[in-house]
Formats: C-alpha cells, sequence, structure tokens
C-alpha cells in the first residue's frame, strides 16, 4: 500500500499538502473506527481524478479508504478550499524557485 501512495504523493507534495488540509476534527464519544491517514485518502483522491475510474471503483485494498470514504474527505476538503490553498501554495513555491514561465501569460 505504501508504494503506491507514495507515488501518488511524493513527499514534497506531502509537505505542501499538510500545510493546508485542516486539523481532523476530535471524535468527543471516542469510539468508532480509525480514521484513516490524509495522505493515504490524498492518494485515492488523486487516483480517481487520474485514473478515470469512479469513487466505488477505487481498489480500497490498494489504498485503505473505501471510495465513500475518499469522496466523502474530498467534499469536506473541496468545503474547506484545501485545493485552491494548494494550488497557490505550489505556485508559490515554485516561483519562489524560478520555476514558473510567465511568458506565456496574457
Amino acid at each position: 500500500m505504501a508504494g503506491i501512495v507514495e507515488r501518488l504523493v511524493p513527499d514534497e507534495l506531502w509537505e505542501l499538502f499538510q500545510r493546508v488540509v485542516p486539523e481532523a476534527p476530535s471524535r468527543p464519544q471516542g469510539g468508532g473506527r480509525r480514521r484513516h491517514g490524509d495522505r493515504e485518502v490524498l492518494a485515492a483522491i488523486v487516483f480517481v481524478s487520474t485514473s478515470g475510474c469512479t469513487w466505488q471503483q477505487l481498489p480500497s485494498a490498494s489504498f485503505g479508504p473505501s471510495g465513500a470514504t475518499a469522496h466523502r474527505r474530498f467534499s469536506e476538503w473541496s468545503k474547506a478550499r484545501v485545493w485552491a490553498k494548494l494550488h497557490r501554495l505550489v505556485l508559490d513555491e515554485l516561483g519562489a524557485r524560478g520555476e514558473l514561465d510567465w511568458s506565456r501569460c496574457a
């Protein structure tokens, strides 16, 4: 499981993602299943986004979370504007390194 997760979410992306993802809410009741790790869920979201499979077709044995869990977290993170924040952060990081070519921008 770790191999595919680390290929889809390399360490550098994971470090940036951790800066924008909201902290997991605590469970006051204390019970229930263990929450799947954010990195595994992010890898599942990347897989669905790039492979063309549906949430229901996600091979949970490869990632850990089910398609329903990945979709739920995708929705939570979308509402929290994680994707926009991550996009801005990636642009800022690339710009700081001089790795953006703005010559074709209008």
